[in-house]
């Protein structure tokens, strides 16, 4: 039976065929994995925004993580916080709206930048802190993709200022502290998360993670409405 998603689809005839076929490839191609049903359209999507299939072992989850993000998505009471205008800048806006999402991101704020230059740490942090002093953290979908920092802070703000996101896409990219970064982000066990493991990641992947959410999200709706899902 032919997928059912409409609003987080391609929004033409011609670009659902592509995408389709290009996961299909990718199954194809894949070889084995051990990512269950739920976990694997998050993996597969992200193997699609990079055309790498090292994402393949690398991409981590706990094992809240799909059903926290989906519950999140679901509840029309979530937000994303991002580390950089990227990410905000790649999800896609009808498929937010649909779920009565807002993307905040901070880096490039007056206030932000004065207060990293003061305090002589990075950008990424202080806009971490103005997340959280917002009350934005909470019950959030927080995606970093670029700051290595952002994520460390972000840490820091759950163990020690009760932060609570819904979930974290930790995704920095890097050569500094970006593996460190995700595996001090996967040893909380509070707060879900999905990371990827060693110096790989980059704001397009946590743009694919969410995108990979929303879609489960939807999907999870019209299956209760007795739509079934392919």
């Amino acid at each position: 039976m032919p997928n059912l998603n409409t609003v987080t689809e391609q929004l033409t005839a011609a670009g659902r065929a592509i995408e389709h076929d290009s996961f299909a490839v990718i199954d194809r191609e894949v070889g084995p994995h051990v990512y269950d049903a739920q976990q694997w359209p998050v993996v597969r999507r992200m193997i699609h925004a990079n055309a790498d299939f090292d994402f393949n072992g690398l991409t981590d989850f706990h094992p809240q993580a799909v059903a926290a993000g989906v519950a999140a998505i679901r509840s029309r009471a979530s937000r994303v916080v991002a580390d950089v205008e990227m990410i905000c800048v790649g999800l896609s806006r009808p498929r937010l709206s649909h779920f009565g999402i807002v993307g905040y991101q901070f880096i490039s704020d007056a206030d932000v930048i004065e207060r990293a230059s003061a305090e002589g740490t990075t950008r990424a942090v202080q806009a971490m802190r103005k997340a959280h002093a917002h009350g934005l953290l909470n019950e959030a979908i927080v995606g970093i993709g670029n700051a290595p920092t952002a994520l460390i802070e972000l840490v820091r703000l759950i163990r020690e200022e009760g932060a609570k996101p819904a979930l974290v896409v930790g995704m920095p990219v890097g050569f500094v502290s970006a593996a460190e970064s995700k595996d001090l982000m996967a040893e909380l066990s509070e707060v879900p998360w999905i990371v990827i493991r060693g110096r790989k990641g980059g704001s397009t992947l946590v743009v694919a993670a969410i995108h990979a959410l929303l879609g489960l999200a939807e999907a999870e709706e019209l299956a209760e409405k007795g739509l079934h899902r392919p």
